[in-house]
């Protein structure tokens, strides 16, 4: 039975559930898998570089009560922070920034370096650093692992990685922002769009700003993000055609409910037949036999088009942060499973 020590950076709403999960699902991991875990490490903006070599007592971080750290001996920055914490496993929970995938890159680069696993919700790292922190992380015997980057614990990576070996993905369209979903049936039902920001806010799902939602820019690095892994071509989020949600018409909105045919913003890439990917986020119409229709409110949907299958659809109904935690608790049970069946 191996303990593990465990460093988190960023305690928002998505560490602070995949807290209260690893509590939930400790007794499951020490009996199924001989794990066992200690939260070693927590960082943010607002508390610093604090550490507990013995584990912080989980229940006091969710209570806000990590406990105070002499400033003299605190850890200047995340290399001295992960050495003071003996990290095994960084979980990376920063905000995005679409545009360089700073500083979470440097964040997963220091961790494996460092001889930690690297786990990420920020799909940034994805988007701008996959093929060196891949490389990074062979080559230190550790996992840099991402499921919960793109649609919360939706399977989109680990389905090819694990599942459908030899299968080629040759393009995918889906729906990839619960908050953008949840501003357009808030307009469709004669709400303000200022209404469903505040609504998607208060069910978590937003990003720390908000206009990356509404604008386009999430789901714009989901797809880049999506086309690095399973499509191997590179993009950047100013080569994908970006149109978001601030430009529709509010009784356009709700005529197209009225007709069966909702607005939903749709992400997709696709060869155009010339060796070209075609990348393109914006709001379309959906009917009601696409089915991409039935992710509504927070649900996320993607359908993938492989060479052996016309069309494969996947679909998390309704998840929360407790499923987005999940992804990233799946990562580390999967990246020390098969490490330590390497070894």
């Amino acid at each position: 039975m191996k303990q593990y020590n465990l460093c988190l950076l960023g305690f928002g709403n998505v560490g602070r559930a995949l807290v209260a999960l690893l509590r939930e699902k400790a007794d499951e991991l020490r009996a199924g898998y001989g794990i066992e875990w200690r939260i070693t490490g927590v960082a943010t903006r607002r508390m610093g570089w604090l550490v507990a070599p013995e584990g912080f007592e989980p229940a006091a971080l969710l209570r806000d009560e990590a406990g105070a750290q002499d400033s003299a001996s605190s850890p200047a920055d995340v290399r001295a922070w992960l050495r003071a914490a003996r990290a095994d496993v960084l979980f990376e929970t920063t905000a995005l920034e679409p545009f360089t995938g700073q500083p979470a890159v440097a964040h997963i680069r220091a961790a494996l370096e460092a001889g930690a696993h690297a786990i990420t919700a920020n799909k940034g790292a994805v988007v701008h650093g996959y093929e060196e922190l891949s490389a990074l992380a062979r080559a230190c015997g550790r996992r840099f692992m991402f499921e919960a980057t793109v649609a919360d614990c939706l399977p989109v990576f680990s389905l090819f990685r694990e599942t459908l070996p030899a299968a080629r993905v040759l393009g995918f369209r889906g729906v990839f922002n619960s908050t953008t979903n949840v501003i357009l049936e808030a307009l469709a039902a004669g709400e303000t769009f200022d209404a469903g920001v505040r609504r998607a806010q208060a069910l978590g799902v937003t990003e720390t700003d908000p206009g990356y939602d509404v604008d386009g820019w999430d789901a714009v690095v989901k797809v880049c993000a999506l086309a690095a892994v399973l499509l191997s071509t590179p993009l950047k989020p100013n080569e994908v055609e970006r149109e978001g949600i601030r430009g529709l018409d509010a009784a356009a909105v709700r005529a197209a409910q009225a007709a069966g045919s909702p607005f939903k913003l749709i992400g997709s890439a696709e060869s155009d037949g010339a060796g070209r990917l075609v990348a393109r986020v914006r709001p379309e119409q959906v009917g009601g036999a696409d089915p991409l229709a039935m992710a509504r409110a927070t649900s996320l949907a993607v359908q993938f088009k492989l060479d052996v299958l016309a069309g494969l659809v996947v679909m998390a109904e309704q998840p929360n942060l407790k499923s987005t935690a999940y992804g990233m608790l799946a990562d580390f049970v999967n990246a020390v499973r098969k490490t330590r069946n390497a070894e």
